[in-house]
């Protein structure tokens, strides 16, 4: 039996959801500094793990893709119909708003808690965000890291890879990867929906700098699809 819209768009939005609130939770709460904080490495697997949760999860029910950039690429990679990603990305983007909000419930009613530029695990570059890179660097680093990310998806979920039960497992481990890597650069976004949703409740220079994380994977995502299809799965 067929999956209907209805519970796909559900799972894409949950998922989103859970995606937000744990992996820019795990940067607002848990912390980058101190003796009691988790450290960057633990934000890299907070979201890689909240994407391999999520991929036993809701895997069966609509891929979770839960990034535009991924519904994007499969559409341009030939495995998924315009139509149905422009539903998926609708869900992806309010799930990811939603995980920002239930994010804002909880840290904004902790006695120290500051609505900061970039606040709730907002992506950005430049002069006070992190390790301070240009946006040239913030460019080319998230449509680099998109462009690998998608090349572990395309081929993790192949009907030719004969290890397919470890698709989340492999995927969520290249997001952990991407984020050791990039958390300096940008705060790793190669996923529109994860930026729009902290961007639009942080406001000012979040909002201000999110086209870049819109544009940016979905250059690196396309660029992906097309490298996958025409050279690695040509026939």
């Amino acid at each position: 039996m067929e999956t209907s819209t209805f519970s796909k768009f559900s799972a894409e939005f949950l998922g989103t959801l859970v995606l937000v609130l744990m992996g820019c939770g795990s940067a607002v709460i848990a912390g980058a500094n101190g003796t009691t904080g988790v450290g960057l490495l633990g934000i890299s697997f907070a979201f890689g793990l909240s994407v391999v949760a999520m991929a036993y999860a809701i895997g069966h029910i609509s891929g979770c893709h839960i990034n535009p950039a991924i519904s994007i690429g499969m559409v341009v990679a030939g495995r998924m119909k315009a139509s149905d990603a422009a539903y998926y990305i609708v869900a992806q983007i309010l799930g990811a708003i939603a995980g920002a909000g239930l994010l804002y419930l909880i840290v904004s009613n902790h006695p120290g808690f500051e609505m900061k530029p970039w606040a709730l695990g907002s992506n950005g570059w430049g002069t006070g965000y992190l390790g301070q890179y240009n946006s040239t660097a913030a460019f080319v680093a998230e449509a680099a890291f998109t462009f690998i990310f998608l090349l572990v998806i395309f081929g993790a979920t192949s009907t030719k890879n004969i290890n397919g039960g470890f698709a989340g497992l492999a995927i969520g481990l290249s997001l952990v990867l991407i984020h050791i890597v990039g958390i300096q650069v940008t705060g790793v976004s190669v996923n529109p929906a994860r930026s729009i949703g902290p961007a639009v409740l942080a406001g000012g220079e979040a909002l201000k700098q999110v086209w870049m994380f819109i544009f940016a994977p979905i250059v690196g995502a396309v660029l992906s699809a097309l490298v996958w299809k025409a050279v690695l799965e040509k026939n």
